[in-house]
């Protein structure tokens, strides 16, 4: 199995997991940008045909299904520690 198969069943995962879980499902979603990729660590908020939103710390970001690489359900972030 050859780098672009892998990527291939990889991505199709990715959009599987998209596409089943529940909105407000704390996700991160690799995808293509520019050069390279970036990653969006947040709240599944939204779901469209070709696009999922993701409530991040620094705001919303929708991303294209068509730029998806990875994607994959994460715990909670950990509680604040007291100051």
């Amino acid at each position: 199995m050859g780098a672009d198969e892998q990527g291939r069943i990889a991505r199709a995962l990715a959009i599987g997991v998209l596409a089943e879980v529940e909105l407000g499902t704390r996700v991160v979603v690799r995808a293509h940008h520019g050069d390279g990729a970036s990653d969006a660590l947040g709240d599944l908020v939204a779901r469209t045909p070709d696009t999922v939103t993701i409530d991040t710390r620094r705001g919303r970001v929708e991303v294209a299904l068509t730029d998806v690489v990875a994607a994959k359900r994460v715990p909670p972030p950990p509680p604040r520690r007291p100051r």
